[in-house]
């Protein structure tokens, strides 16, 4: 096979965009993705006119995959729900300023809660002790209803369940920055249509993809030598990019080859959720744009009401139920989001024109949590040289798609450094 400086497994966000930065600085990029198509979790599909994405991701303006992908000269095209949000409690559906009004929440309740909300927009997370999400909640909050709003808004913000787990900072710092005035933007034309623009970005900057290729062992020996692949095929490689999850990473590697990325395996914890997307005609509660479960670990939102995500005008809503951090019973699941469905939008059965379920699809590999030894993984891996990984797994304080487009930068930065020290050292080397 053709000598490369750079291979990279794994062809999503993080996959993409270490491949772009690294081609863009002059190195010679090869890109292997198992799968018939790149993108990983951000892909769409189309059914009956509708496009669906693998659940509703949305973009955090200012976040580190909007910034990324602005110097990369990416087009996010969408709208954004604004403050356009109700709750559901008791099994019926309120808008936010009418609940908060209501004797759902007593009057030192609603004082505590719109006094936390301020201090979110303004908050330092860096501050914030290394305690979990539950210990700082409880340490700011006394109203028993103040506390279940916050928690619903901190779980629909990480698609975690687990807020005796989550580091209090990173969490904090997310949520922050979507109190901001439109800075939740859903993406117009689905997700293909950014991972589309990376293909386009990465061919141009003299990328080499193959999909359909898979990898099934990096061959090292305290430093990277090969990858070998399904067909038999292999290829010489010095240095190598893993963005793929840990499990796989440790698998490519043998599983028992490397302490440190068996340790981020066996110490990661997986968020998992049930998603329903539906493509409906009409909606019998049309005022219902994006509805969070206080007493139910559900969030719903009706995408186009704020983007394009379908080729004939039909409206296309998800809702999602977080498993917490482990799958439960696929079938009890969408039980239950048809039931919750039939308190948001009565009649829906109806109106069904294409339907996607995922009973537990991953929402990420881990997240930065208490249990982590390490509270950075990566970029490098400690033990093999050349060798590092990227996703959004590998997270240093990000959130989801923002700690896979920030770990891809990482990533490829680390490699740049690490190849020109190399040089470095070999022009010394001659001189003496």
């Amino acid at each position: 096979m053709k000598q490369f400086d750079v291979a990279i497994v794994g062809g999503g966000i993080a996959g993409l965009v270490a491949a772009i930065e690294l081609a863009q600085a002059g190195k010679s990029v090869v890109l292997f993705e198992k799968a018939s198509q790149l993108g990983g979790r951000a892909i769409s599909v189309k059914k009956n006119g509708a496009i669906l994405d693998l659940g509703a991701h949305a973009i955090i303006k200012g976040g580190a995959m909007d910034e990324i992908f602005q110097d990369l000269g990416i087009r996010m095209e969408g709208g954004s729900p604004g403050a356009n949000v109700s709750f559901l409690w008791n099994n019926k559906v309120t808008h936010i300023l009418k609940f908060l009004i209501s004797q759902n929440l007593s009057w030192s309740g609603k004082m505590e809660f719109i006094k936390f909300y301020k201090m979110l927009t303004k908050i330092d997370a860096d501050s914030v002790p290394a305690i979990s999400l539950r210990s700082w909640i409880e340490q700011e909050l006394r109203d028993p209803m103040a506390r279940h709003i916050v928690y619903a808004m901190f779980r629909v913000n990480s698609y975690a369940q687990a807020p005796d787990h989550q580091l209090a900072g990173p969490v904090i710092r997310s949520i922050a920055r979507t109190t901001k005035k439109n800075s939740i933007v859903y993406v117009q034309d689905g997700w293909k249509t950014l991972v589309d623009q990376l293909y386009e970005r990465a061919v141009r900057a003299g990328v080499s993809i193959l999909t359909g290729k898979n990898a099934t062992e990096i061959e090292h020996d305290g430093a990277v030598r090969k990858i070998k692949f399904a067909d038999g095929q292999e290829m010489d490689i010095t240095h190598v990019i893993s963005a793929t999850p840990p499990a796989v990473t440790s698998r490519l590697l043998g599983d028992a080859g490397c302490k440190s990325v068996l340790r981020w395996k066996e110490q990661a914890r997986v968020i998992e959720a049930a998603s329903l997307t539906l493509s409906l005609k009409r909606l019998s509660a049309p005022d219902h744009f994006a509805v969070l479960g206080v007493d139910q670990p559900v969030y719903f939102v009706n995408q186009s009401k704020f983007t394009r995500l379908s080729e004939d005008g039909t409206t296309v809503v998800n809702i999602t139920k977080n498993n917490g951090t482990g799958g439960t019973d696929p079938k009890a699941n969408e039980r239950f989001l048809e039931q919750m469905l039939d308190l948001i939008q009565p009649g829906w059965q109806k109106e069904v024109v294409a339907r996607q379920y995922l009973p537990n699809i991953v929402v990420a590999y881990d997240f930065m949590n208490l249990g982590r030894e390490d509270r950075f993984p990566g970029p490098a891996v400690p033990e093999i040289t050349g060798l590092y990984v990227a996703g959004e797994w590998a997270t240093h304080g990000e959130n989801l798609a923002d700690a896979a487009a920030a770990s891809g930068r990482r990533a490829a930065r680390r490699v740049l450094k690490d190849i020109e020290a190399g040089r470095k050292s070999w022009r010394e080397t001659i001189v003496v």
